[in-house]
Order: structure tokens, then sequence, then C-alpha cells
């Protein structure tokens, strides 16, 4: 079906590589607008020269560069109809490795980025008349990894936030759903910086049903994206969705 989101102004945070241009590219794809957020600005100019959107600096965790932002679209296009808070990072480290600071960073980056993006667009979004808030969660926050419990941390944070802006919302009569997605493993830059292989050409992810322990594509969680995003799923809101082959389902892991 074409067009599924034709017409709707969206912004993407993070969306000068990865999982975020993946979804920009996918929306742009179906009719939105799309307005690509990153401190990687060249980046992210490139990623919306390719689409046809706007591309706007951001550092998710500058509240005032959130204002900014938002004010900007607002002067540009009116309204708001989509946010995907998809900004995020991930450093490996252990519960004695890991600093303060590293895991203050994750928690400003993950949960004030995604906190600050849904406080500053939600009146802007109210007032086009309504929309759809996709927050990006992990699979990291429902198992536990040993090396990672920053981003754990973070990530359960986003999910359980997430349900609480849901039912505020809705609570508001404000039209506006909100969701969380929870990728699993996906070929990604940063999935391919810690794997070891920065800077390499990403693994071929072949067509169809997907083998157990594959990767996914960028675009099998650009696809969910798109369909919380359009008004197919009016009847969704203050839900998680694992993206994840099957993770976690599987008993042994």
């Amino acid at each position: 079906m074409a067009g599924r989101v034709e017409g709707k102004v969206a912004l993407v945070t993070g969306g000068a590589m990865g999982l975020g241009k993946a979804d920009c590219e996918r929306l742009a794809a179906e009719g939105a607008h799309v307005v690509v957020t990153d401190r990687e600005i060249d980046l992210a100019h490139k990623v919306a020269e390719q689409i046809g959107g706007d591309a706007l600096p951001l550092d998710v965790t500058d509240e005032q560069q959130w204002k900014d932002v938002i004010q900007a679209v607002e002067e540009r296009h009116g309204r708001l109809d989509i946010l995907v808070n998809n900004a995020g990072n991930v450093i490996f480290e252990d519960i004695l490795e890991c600093s303060l600071d590293h895991f203050r960073l994750h928690l400003a980056i993950h949960v004030e980025g995604t906190f600050l993006g849904c406080q500053n667009a939600i009146p802007l979004m109210a007032k086009s008349g309504g929309g759809s808030i996709i927050n990006m969660a992990s699979t990291a926050s429902l198992v536990g990894y040993g090396n990672i419990p920053a981003y754990t941390a973070a990530k359960g944070a986003i999910r359980s936030m997430t349900k609480s802006i849901a039912m505020y919302c809705q609570d508001e009569d404000n039209k506006i759903r909100v969701n969380v997605l929870m990728p699993g493993g996906i070929e990604t830059p940063m999935v391919m910086g810690v794997s070891g292989r920065a800077g390499e050409e990403p693994m071929e992810i072949p067509e169809g049903v997907l083998p157990k322990d594959s990767l996914g594509h960028p675009s099998d969680v650009a696809n969910v994206v798109l369909f919380l995003a359009s008004d197919e799923a009016r009847f969704l809101t203050g839900n998680e969705y694992p993206v994840d082959n099957g993770l976690i389902a599987r008993p042994e892991r």
C-alpha cells in the first residue's frame, strides 16, 4: 500500500545512520516529509537530500536544542505527526568497569533524550490533531547481559516511561499514540563497531524468513516503525514490540 503516511511530518532522532537512517528512508518512501536530526549534521544533510527532507542539528540531551528544533518544525511545516526517538549509544562495560560518568551518559542520551523529545513534541502534535510517537528500547531491557548494565538500565526506563506517556496522552484525548520498539541484533554501524567490524561493508542480510541467531536488517525495524506511524495502528498505544527474530521467546540463549 503506497502512501501509508502521505502528507505527514515526521521527526527522527539519530537519523544520520543505522536504524534512524532506515526509519527516515522508509517513512519518506511512504509519503512523509521527514526531518532528519542528528549531532552529525553533515551526515544528516546527506540523508535529507536523498529522501527530500530537512536536516536539523540535535543533541537529544540538550533541552534548548529540542525547543529550537520543535519551533523550527512548526515554522517550516506547521505541524508534527510522527516522532521517532531513536538516538542512542552503547559502551560495553560490566558493573565494575562502568564509571558513573558512563552510566549517566547512557541515561542522558536514552532516557533524558526520549523524555525531552516527548515533552517538547506533544504540544505541537496535539495541535496538529494527534499522531504517533515511537520510542526505541531494546531486547536488552528484557533479558540480562552482564557487560551492558548502563545500557539495559536506560532501555528499561524507556519501556516503562513509554507506557506512562501513552496513558497521559489517552487521558488527555489528544489523539497521540505512544509505543516502544525493542530491536534485537540488527546489522548497524553501532553493532559493527562493537563486534570489531567498524569500517567494513555491512553483512548481506538475505531475503525471506531468517534462521535462528541471524542479525536483522535495519529495514526490519523501519517496517514496524512505519506501521506504528501509520493510521493502520490506530488501536495500538502503550504497547511494546520486540523486533528480534524470536530472541526473547527462546528459552535457551
